[in-house]
């Protein structure tokens, strides 16, 4: 089993923010490319599961199966265990893990699964080589990441290129990769996988409650998260610059035209 690696700082931290967008997350608008794949026997891993509503949307898809859950932050699954009793689900469990060095043995599940959690971690090759190696064969690997440096909106408020160009470069300071999305089949490769289907999909915010809910968690995200908090601490921003950066986000929310488009590169390796 490989020894664990030093695993990137995870930008977001779990505050309400962030888990206003992580809660609202489905296997449907996050894992659709996966889920034609799936069999209802089968065992299933989400590795960097956070509140669980994938994970307990991956439960109820395998009836016959069994879905573990795991997370580095041993918080959060409280809130993941939470979410599967209430719908019931008796075929889901959850555990603390590291991607880099998972604790199961070779070949133990039908699919292995990570959403938004590549760009986040320390060695996305050794994340992949070690996703390979608990797939059984002729399982699948899935992995979906953003891509920041290819989202795209309207109209350009100009306070938003601020907030680009700040999150790469502290989400960079932590050890993750930020444009994540265009890298995945390059790390696959590395990974030593070779039946890669690579796709793209997105999340689009445009209407008035959508464009509300969505610069509303970043305005808050901006000021009050641990992203706001490594941002100040780490000398990338000031508090009056992330103050105005908020304000930027609530004034493209406000906008009639406004119009926001997060691009996702996902892969779907067969081993």
């Amino acid at each position: 089993m490989s020894k664990p690696q030093e695993t990137a700082v995870y930008t977001h931290g779990h505050h309400e923010s962030v888990l206003r967008s992580h809660t609202w997350r489905t296997a449907a608008n996050s894992a659709a490319y996966l889920l034609g794949s799936l069999k209802p026997h089968m065992r299933i891993l989400d590795i960097g599961c956070g509140p669980g509503t994938i994970t307990a949307d991956l439960a109820g898809l395998v009836p016959d199966g069994q879905v573990t859950g795991v997370d580095r932050a041993p918080d959060i699954l409280d809130q993941a265990r939470e979410t599967a009793a209430g719908r019931g689900l008796t075929n889901v469990d959850f555990a603390v893990a590291d991607v880099h060095a998972l604790d199961y043995p070779d070949d133990t599940f039908c699919v292995v699964h990570a959403h938004q959690v590549l760009q986040h971690v320390g060695d996305p090759v050794q994340a992949l080589r070690e996703m390979r190696r608990v797939t059984k064969p002729g399982g699948f690997i899935a992995a979906r990441d953003g891509d920041y440096a290819a989202m795209t909106w309207y109209p350009a408020v100009p306070g938003l290129d601020d907030w680009l160009e700040l999150y790469r470069r502290v989400a960079r300071a932590n050890g993750g990769e930020p444009d994540a999305g265009r890298r995945l089949r390059s790390w696959a490769l590395a990974a030593g996988l070779t039946d890669i289907t690579a796709t793209s999909g997105t999340w689009t915010y445009s209407t008035a409650d959508e464009r509300a809910w969505w610069g509303g968690l970043w305005g808050d995200r901006t000021v009050a998260s641990s992203y706001a908090r490594r941002a100040t601490e780490g000398g990338h921003a000031t508090t009056e610059q992330l103050a105005a950066i908020s304000a930027a986000w609530r004034e493209w929310a406000g906008q009639e035209d406004g119009w926001f488009a997060v691009l996702h590169g996902e892969i779907l390796c067969r081993k």
